[in-house]
């Protein structure tokens, strides 16, 4: 009888042991950095960036010169002209400076509001593709192993080949 009660108490501890595991989530990792750096709409995006980053940067470096043309004519020009002349032309010149100030704000609004625009699309349809392959693989969680994302990694699937090749990377 003893025998059968261990017996019994080793049976009810297998199947609990048994039933805990399955129950326990699947869980893998991805380093999303690289994925995102590795899909050829990304260096697509980069490209134009760097365009109208470039753009921008001409635009501003010509206000400048214009600005340092004018500056060096009134500073010519100052000892011809009035104090009134000469001080109009001292607010025309603040006026210029803080109207290139204001542009490289805008412009670099503007690049933060393309660079979202473009990277969207890239950042959906990489996760569409992680979520994919993490059902498809029966994985419950995909964690983030990107630097900086929290998450090390001792061990866990890395699903980046499958990603990739679900991508056609």
């Amino acid at each position: 009888m003893k025998q059968f009660k261990t017996l019994f108490i080793a049976a009810a501890l297998f199947i609990g042991a048994t039933s805990f595991v399955s129950a326990q989530s699947k869980v893998a990792h991805i380093n999303t950095s690289e994925l995102i750096k590795a899909m050829p709409q990304m260096k697509t995006a980069q490209a134009d960036m760097e365009k109208v980053g470039k753009t921008y940067e001409a635009d501003i470096a010509a206000m400048r010169a214009e600005l340092q043309t004018k500056m060096k004519q009134y500073e010519a020009e100052a000892t011809t002209k009035t104090q009134e002349e000469n001080e109009k032309r001292y607010e025309e010149v603040q006026a210029d400076q803080l109207a290139i100030q204001q542009y490289g704000a805008n412009a670099q609004q503007q690049l933060q509001k393309k660079e979202f625009d473009l990277l969207k699309p890239i950042t959906e349809k990489a996760k569409a593709a992680i979520v994919k392959v993490a059902k498809a693989q029966g994985f419950n969680y995909v964690l983030d192993s990107a630097q900086g994302g929290g998450v090390i990694m001792a061990e866990g699937k890395d699903l980046m080949a499958d990603v990739k090749k679900e991508l056609g990377i």
